[in-house]
């Protein structure tokens, strides 16, 4: 158990560079809480005293501000930053050494029993506000980006944004040097918006040569354009 502590302690300090003391963490970070009640919790919910699991769970998020049911499965080195919002369902399960950020859902969307919540490999880095919904894998090391909408698996390895979440590649050196703790670097945008960004270009440039063509019409339509016509037909 005090293994366990130490090792969650540990990964705060590796992954918040605001973290100074060892004290600041056991106060003050109530991802860390959420995370050491949760143990609790689910050791009672395998025991069968689900009442009083979900109790705890239920106590745990009033003080921090992370709900998790006490059936999920949580692995070693999970680091909640600010905690705030974060939901985790009933049958998830997060590998180890992930990262969630405020407002991250794990969630379902079916109301029948059986396995309904997401499975997160290791390393997985879920940004601010993503929401995960379905019972597919995220694979290994893989990044969902803010506010993001995961409907389906997410290979391992792979970045995701968007509304719903796609694919994204890294284009040369830039997106290593790029701040992840979002898990959104600074040389990835949503597949969908170049789209919508190149159609927009086009259409700016058609509307361009439609003013260039109604100049000119109106231009033949003046007075002198008339004078001009009528000159050339005479020639």
């Amino acid at each position: 158990m005090f293994s366990r502590i130490r090792e969650d302690i540990r990964c705060v300090f590796d992954r918040d560079p605001a973290a100074r003391t060892v004290w600041e963490v056991l106060t003050c970070y109530p991802g860390f809480h959420a995370l050491q009640l949760h143990r609790v919790s689910h050791g009672l919910w395998r025991l069968g005293l689900k009442w009083l699991a979900r109790l705890l769970s239920h106590v745990g998020r009033f003080f921090t501000g992370v709900e998790i049911h006490p059936g999920a499965v949580i692995g070693r080195r999970v680091f909640i930053d600010h905690g705030m919002g974060v939901v985790i369902g009933e049958t998830a399960e997060i590998g180890e050494d992930c990262t969630l950020y405020h407002g991250v859902t794990l969630g379902g969307v079916s109301w029948s029993q059986g396995k309904r919540h997401p499975t997160l490999g290791r390393g997985v880095v879920v940004g601010a506000g993503a929401k995960i919904l379905g019972p597919f894998i995220v694979g290994d090391g893989a990044k969902v980006g803010s506010n993001s909408v995961v409907v389906k698996a997410v290979p391992a390895g792979a970045t995701v944004v968007g509304i719903p979440a796609r694919e994204v590649e890294s284009r040369g050196d830039a997106a290593l040097m790029a701040f992840d703790a979002y898990a959104v670097s600074a040389d990835l945008d949503d597949p969908l918006n170049r789209v919508i960004q190149a159609l927009g270009s086009k259409t700016d440039d058609m509307d361009g040569r439609l003013e260039e063509i109604l100049r000119r019409l109106e231009a033949l339509e003046s007075p002198e354009g008339a004078e001009r016509r009528m000159a050339g037909s005479r020639g």
